[in-house]
């Protein structure tokens, strides 16, 4: 007996998922737990593994395809039971397989008188059977904070996600349209005064019409994409985005929407530190099994400075600031198919080896697409490494629903003007922070980071463990 295959549920705020590949292919056989497919979510990219052990002849679902969760997208038969072979085919063409001709024939018939009344029926329902949790079904919790913030009913938008889902470009256009119309209305009555009354009717019908269709002629770039027309022989080539990068952009915009961006930057003198990691990294690597690297040195820093500025650690949820106890630290991998934030759970629990631990094994996790939802999930605060790649410093933009996002820029040995005048090389790094001024202030964040830069540049030897 076929054994089915469901889309699983990858988070509690997860309704669908996205088949971004098919690793084994119909007739190959599988263990159970070896990776089948590959799906991508709002939250994270994973392999799914195999319920069971068998044969695989079904697959009900196609690469690029997005079904709800607890959708049968295969059927796996156990191994031994040789299942007969017409199952994989009538999946993809029923009606010639399994129907003699004169079905065929009577086919037309059916399509002719049913098919018409068939298109009407499924959007009633669906509006009647959507009551009072409709804005829980139908939406994200991004989603519905937008709405709060903008005073914008969920259920009056035409979601354009599966089965209506409202998604996050939808309510984003609805706010967007919404003020056109508010800007825009003032400037067409106008002229109203100034007409007659026997002619005010006839102006008020000519003039309404524009006002509603100005917004879907004015659509801002974040909401549509710029369509380009390019000729034969033009030397591109058009790739559609990834779900992974369809998701990245959609938070970014969101985020740019939703926090009042600022940046500062701060110099950090990294010699104490590019000291003690040289003096070190061959004992802690025999010890404890990990390499030593400059960034668990910042994790640890930012978390003690977190914990002297609460505010940096908050969210904020309408006209509230929600401070979070707990200090989950966000570290930015790059991946060679987009970017993915893991974090690290209690990191003020964690001592240098802790932390550094932690940190390895979840981005080596993230690479090999064996992250768990809530492992990236629950953030409080980010810090992002683009010196790796030679970046002296950048302006990150914030990680929803955080205030704050930390830059770290390259470290690199640098001629620096000692107190006493003299010249001297040092190993420097410039570190930035983008913070949501609605609710930190340009002196709380400077506060935070001069913490941050007194406790890398003092840090004690007895930390390391």
């Amino acid at each position: 007996m076929a054994t089915d295959v469901i889309m699983p549920q990858m988070g509690e705020s997860i309704a669908e998922g996205t088949i971004v590949k098919w690793i084994k292919k119909v007739g190959d056989e599988v263990k159970r737990d070896e990776p089948l497919f590959e799906i991508s979510t709002d939250k994270v990219d994973a392999e799914i593994p195999s319920p069971t052990a068998g044969v695989l002849v079904e697959i009900l679902a196609t690469e690029g395809q997005t079904v709800p969760i607890n959708t049968v997208v295969a059927r796996i038969d156990a191994v031994g039971s040789k299942p007969p072979a017409p199952p994989a085919p009538k999946t993809e063409d029923p009606k010639p397989i399994s129907a003699p001709p004169t079905v065929v024939a009577q086919t037309p018939v059916v399509s002719v008188a049913v098919a018409p009344p068939q298109p009407v029926a499924p959007p009633v329902a669906e509006s009647i059977s959507q009551p009072v949790e409709a804005v829980e079904k139908r939406s994200s919790p991004l989603v519905r904070k937008i709405a709060r913030e903008n005073s914008v009913n969920i259920n009056e938008i035409d979601g354009t996600g599966l089965a209506g889902r409202v998604t996050k470009n939808d309510i984003l256009s609805h706010v967007t349209n919404k003020e056109t119309v508010r800007v825009s209305v003032p400037a067409v009555t106008i002229p109203q005064p100034v007409a007659s009354v026997a002619v005010v009717t006839p102006p008020q019908v000519a003039l309404v019409q524009p006002v509603a269709t100005q917004p879907s002629l004015v659509v801002p770039p974040f909401v549509a994409p710029i369509m380009e027309t390019y000729r034969p022989g033009d030397r591109v080539e058009i790739v559609s985005m990834s779900p992974m990068r369809k998701k990245i952009s959609e938070h970014m915009v969101a985020s740019r929407r939703i926090s009042a961006h600022v940046q500062s930057f701060f110099e950090i003198d990294m010699t104490k530190i590019a000291k003690l990691r040289d003096q070190y990294k061959d004992k802690f690597l025999e010890r404890h099994g990990v390499k030593l690297t400059f960034t668990p040195f910042i994790m640890k820093a930012v978390v003690d400075a977190l914990g002297a500025w609460p505010i940096m650690n908050a969210s904020v949820e309408g006209d509230n600031i929600i401070y979070k106890k707990d200090i989950n630290l966000g570290i930015a991998v790059a991946l060679d198919w987009g970017l993915i934030v893991p974090v690290v759970k209690n990191a003020e629990e964690r001592n240098l080896v802790g932390l550094t631990r932690a940190m390895n094994d979840l981005a080596a996790r993230a690479r090999k697409k064996q992250l768990k939802p809530d492992e990236v999930q629950g953030g409080t605060f980010t810090i992002t490494n683009p010196g790796v790649f030679g970046s002296l410093f950048g302006t990150p933009i914030i990680n929803q629903p955080q205030v704050a996002i930390m830059g770290v820029g390259t470290i690199e040995k640098r001629l620096s003007v000692m107190e006493d005048d003299s010249v001297a090389i040092r190993t420097k790094s410039y570190f930035s922070i983008s913070f949501d001024h609605r609710v930190v202030d340009g002196a709380v964040a400077d506060q935070f980071m001069s913490q941050v830069k007194r406790i890398l540049e003092n840090f004690e030897a007895s930390e390391i463990g």
